[in-house]
């Protein structure tokens, strides 16, 4: 790894968890630096997709926040400049594919309660502050974002909810957008389930390649669910993890 780089991972490490190392990053690259910044993630990239164990963890933070970040104008000035400048490690992650399926409404679609009549989005959001057991699945199909909001920050949610609402076709990208920015994504189950899911958007599902083990990659790279875009990248990054790191 570059010098940078090496600094960022050593001051990576020094944090709790996976959380804090992804606030630091994202304070990292508003700090003003961008090509810094690139260069560093780049040889982060690198590391990581070499299999280096002091990469891992930071590589999963940077993953978190690629994939949190999903369509904001940084991401944009990202890819310029790993285009401009050759840093293809960062590039790979920062890549887009066409999306499958026309956009929903979501906000016009709602989920049935059963209550005999449409519920307004103010009661939806209420029942997902304080959900039943027995209505937490009627809830994971509600396509409105801010309802989905408010359900995945609820204790009673298990993995299995979340993979369930992860894995749901045909997907609402708005929803999945949410769960992206959420304590979720530490999940490796729940990263497989948005990796295998076609409607999730590939601002999301592209850079949490970046955090895959090589049997997961294995994986992605032959299955007929994922797209040829995620089969395609998965190869490359396989590639990188059987090729030997350059002598000297």
């Amino acid at each position: 790894m570059e010098d940078e780089a090496e600094r960022l991972v050593t001051v990576l490490r020094a944090f709790p968890d996976a959380g804090l190392r992804s606030a630091f990053l994202r304070d990292y690259l508003g700090a003003g630096n961008d090509v810094r910044s690139a260069r560093a993630f780049d040889a982060l990239c690198a590391a990581a997709a070499r299999a280096e164990s002091a990469a891992r963890e930071p590589m999963l933070a940077l993953v978190l926040l690629l994939a949190a970040l999903g369509d904001d104008p940084v991401l944009d000035r990202l890819g310029h400049l790993a285009a401009e400048h050759g840093l293809r490690s960062l590039g790979r992650l920062l890549r887009r594919a066409p999306e499958l399926g026309r956009p929903s409404d979501a906000r016009r679609l709602v989920a049935d309660y059963g209550s005999g009549r449409e519920l307004s989005l103010g009661e939806r959001k209420f029942l997902a502050r304080r959900p039943t057991r027995a209505r937490i699945d009627r809830l994971l199909r509600d396509p409105h974002p801010d309802v989905i909001a408010q359900l995945l920050g609820n204790p009673l949610l298990t993995e299995n909810d979340v993979i369930r609402f992860t894995a749901r076709r045909p997907a609402h990208a708005e929803a999945l957008r949410v769960l992206s920015r959420t304590d979720w994504l530490y999940r490796p189950r729940i990263r497989m389930a948005l990796l295998y899911n076609p409607g999730t958007p590939s601002s999301i599902a592209i850079p949490l390649l970046g955090a895959c083990t090589r049997p997961e990659l294995v994986e992605i790279r032959t299955s007929p669910d994922c797209s040829a875009s995620l089969r395609s990248i998965a190869e490359e990054l396989l590639t990188m993890r059987s090729t030997p790191p350059a002598a000297g």
